[in-house]
């Protein structure tokens, strides 16, 4: 019987970031799993304040060199890697000098909220989907961390549900402690499709702000997770209704056996249906 699979996405992973829940969880789920015997790949961004020689990164030639059109405009998909030896594990680094060069990650010196970041987000989502289709690896499981992740389930569900390298992924939407309050954009739901001639816009996230956003990822993504002991107090009700998977909040010496079992369950059913 072969490994079951897991890909990790996430926006933040130590030691490249490190702020707290999230970056620990990112960094040290994916190592807990890989020794219960699954395998794993790990993508994040590559952010200009992560230090790429003092982190060994180096571009994957193989799998860079395509372009994502995000509202009319080519971006160049650059692929980066490097290993966490004590790990034995690899990141992959979703790469673009227009959005990712800059050193500050979602806000700048005064502490305004990019204005690019509705479309750094798209690119990183796309990023990660069509990096793992280059690559040919099909996840049994697809593990999304946090709001930049949260287009993920979207596409999968929605755009590449038949594509085989992801047509029986189940995929994991975990919600963290890191609201903004500011908004999306008013034609955020335009720039999200990726073929105006197959799909609808995505009219529930224009001008979405970060409870919309996390929403939407519950309700396109087949299980959720609390991923924080504390999360916005709507997002709570939310995840209360809905009939998904569920799994709450765990500690430090909780979560590794508690999200493994959370996998083993969710493969034994059926991926959700598109909506």
């Amino acid at each position: 019987m072969s490994k079951a699979k897991i890909l990790y996405v996430s926006h933040q992973i130590e030691p490249y970031i490190e702020d707290g829940q999230m970056s620990r969880i990112a960094r040290f789920l994916p190592q807990a799993i890989q020794e219960r015997g699954k395998e794993i790949r790990t993508f994040m961004p590559r952010f200009g304040c992560i230090n790429e020689r003092r982190y060994q990164l180096h571009e994957v030639i193989r799998l860079s060199g395509m372009n994502l059109i995000i509202d009319d405009t080519d971006h160049p998909l650059i692929i980066k890697v490097a290993s966490i030896q004590a790990a034995r594990m690899q990141v992959y680094f979703i790469d673009n000098e227009e959005y990712f060069k800059r050193k500050n990650v979602f806000e700048d010196d005064k502490g305004n909220f990019h204005k690019d970041n509705d479309e750094r987000m798209i690119f990183f989502a796309r990023g990660v989907i069509e990096t793992v289709r280059k690559l040919g690896w099909a996840p049994d499981i697809v593990h999304c961390h946090g709001w930049m992740s949260s287009l993920v389930p979207y596409y999968l569900k929605n755009v590449y549900h038949e594509d085989p390298v992801f047509s029986n992924s189940r995929v994991v939407y975990s919600t963290y402690n890191e609201e903004f309050k500011e908004r999306l954009g008013k034609n955020f739901g335009d720039k999200v499709i990726i073929d105006p001639n197959r799909e609808q816009p995505v009219v529930e996230l224009n001008d979405a702000g970060y409870t919309e956003l996390n929403k939407f990822a519950i309700d396109t993504s087949d299980a959720v997770i609390m991923g924080s002991d504390k999360i916005n107090s709507d997002l709570t009700k939310h995840i209360g209704k809905t009939d998904k998977m569920k799994l709450d909040f765990q500690g430090d010496e909780d979560y590794a056996d508690a999200y493994s079992d959370f996998y083993d369950e969710l493969l034994l059913r059926e991926p959700a249906l598109v909506s």
